[in-house]
């Protein structure tokens, strides 16, 4: 089993940043893909980026450029830098990982963006 625990979310201007991490636990080693995923009401969960132990990395085309993701192997952290934020950024946001094909989901946290 593998363990995830989201924290940084919050209520900030548009415009503005925000910065999650995700602590993963547990059976960690073979875990490859990690990554972060929304979901706003009403809506289907997307996948916002990618990022694999090897550290190449995938957006969606509507976070490019404000987004970044990044890990820490030796703390089995991730994060996502949040920049520029918009309204409809608004969302839960769940940490995953890929460990032998299984994926694992944090218990997502929410974040607010106010126009």
């Amino acid at each position: 089993q593998v363990q995830l625990v989201e924290s940084g979310g919050g209520l900030v201007q548009a415009g503005g940043s925000l910065r999650l991490s995700c602590a993963l636990s547990g059976s960690i080693f073979a875990v490859n893909t990690m990554g972060w995923s929304r979901q706003a009401p009403g809506k289907q969960r997307e996948l916002v980026a990618s990022i694999t132990r090897g550290g190449s990395s995938d957006y969606a085309d509507s976070v490019k450029g404000r987004f970044t993701i990044s890990r820490d192997n030796a703390k089995n952290t991730v994060y996502l830098q949040m920049d520029s934020l918009k309204p409809e950024d608004t969302a839960v946001y769940y940490c995953y990982a890929n460990r032998n094909g299984v994926p694992y989901w944090g218990q997502g946290t929410q974040v607010t963006v106010s126009s």
